[in-house]
């Protein structure tokens, strides 16, 4: 499947309310695991995934992904990890959000937006943040004792 897609059509993906497909009970990773969950469009026709991941030696390490089609990235947040080097050499520190860009995929990142993202420290938080600002409007259930392993 091909993740050559136009900026409108990433746009309108991203713009959708996503919901979760089942009411299974998600365990949240533990360190060095990640987790696929997938999501449908609120009309069921747009099948998207949510990916959670943790570092295996930094707890403060992971990467939420929302991803459409099952290989193009919409969205994805990466905490406690490297700065980003963007295609024009800018650099952005981590935590960082990378959105889909036509031409480009998720090769760029940009700085969390505060008013979206109020305590990246807190992955819980972070996690419920994102999911919002995914438009995943009716989540899915996610097993959160593991948060502070």
């Amino acid at each position: 499947m091909s993740s050559d897609i136009s900026q409108a059509e990433a746009d309108v993906l991203m713009g959708m309310n996503k919901i979760r497909q089942d009411d299974e009970n998600h365990r949240y990773p533990d360190p060095g695991e990640s987790l696929r969950i997938p999501l449908l469009s609120e009309n069921g026709r747009e099948e998207f995934m949510l990916d959670i991941a943790r570092g295996k030696i930094a707890l403060t390490k992971g990467t939420f992904q929302n991803r459409a089609r099952q290989v193009i990235v919409l969205v994805r947040l990466d905490l406690g990890g490297s700065p980003h080097r963007n295609p024009d050499d800018g650099e952005i520190p981590c935590p960082h959000l990378h959105i889909f860009m036509a031409g480009y995929a998720d090769k760029w990142a940009y700085p969390l937006p505060e008013n979206d993202f109020t305590n990246p420290l807190d992955q819980e938080k972070t996690l419920d943040d994102f999911m919002r600002y995914c438009n995943i409007t009716n989540p899915p259930f996610i097993n959160r004792r593991l948060f502070n392993d």
